[in-house]
């Protein structure tokens, strides 16, 4: 088969991403990739809701977050949540809050959860929401978690002891400096 005749079958994949926001029908691969993506925070003994997430849960996280989806063919390689300020379950600084972020194991280190991050900073955060900055929070006992999101222009914002084993380390990212006050 020659270019042409795949295009017409349908048969050349697109290599660029898209994303929008999950539907429950997305519940079931989304659990599946969330598992994968933490196994690694379960080995390290760090308490987070989405490492031994069920059905249910990504249900709810579905119904009551802005939960994101990356996609590329028609699978899922990366999700994500925004916890809202006037939401179930708001962050510490009144503004977005980033929760439950996972690539999907099978395409770490291609660039895809920085590609899917940029995505819900630029397009999301700052063009739909026009919040000024974004939080998150992740445990002070992972090994690269916090030197990760500092490279990529988080700060420390604070810290708490939320029951769950760790020191919950709370980051900021200005995204709109010029609304801050």
């Amino acid at each position: 088969m020659n270019l042409l005749t795949d295009i017409r079958m349908g048969q050349i994949m697109s290599h660029n991403p898209s994303y929008r926001l999950a539907t429950l029908e997305d519940a079931e691969e989304i659990l599946d990739l969330t598992l994968r993506a933490y196994a690694p925070i379960r080995e390290l003994g760090i308490h987070f809701a989405a490492a031994t997430a069920d059905l249910e849960l990504v249900k709810e996280n579905i119904m009551n977050n802005a939960c994101y989806v990356m996609l590329r063919d028609h699978k899922i390689l990366a999700t994500a949540s925004l916890r809202m300020p006037w939401g179930l379950q708001p962050g510490p600084f009144g503004v977005p809050h980033l929760w439950w972020f996972a690539t999907d194991p099978t395409h770490a280190q291609k660039g895809d959860g920085s590609d899917f991050l940029h995505w819900i900073e630029h397009s999301v955060v700052a063009e739909q929401l026009k919040a000024p900055y974004l939080s998150l929070g992740t445990a002070d006992k992972h090994p690269w978690l916090i030197g990760m999101y500092e490279r990529r222009g988080y700060e420390r914002a604070g810290s708490a002891d939320l029951g769950k084993g760790h020191i919950t380390i709370y980051l900021k990212k200005t995204i709109l400096p010029h609304l801050i006050k």
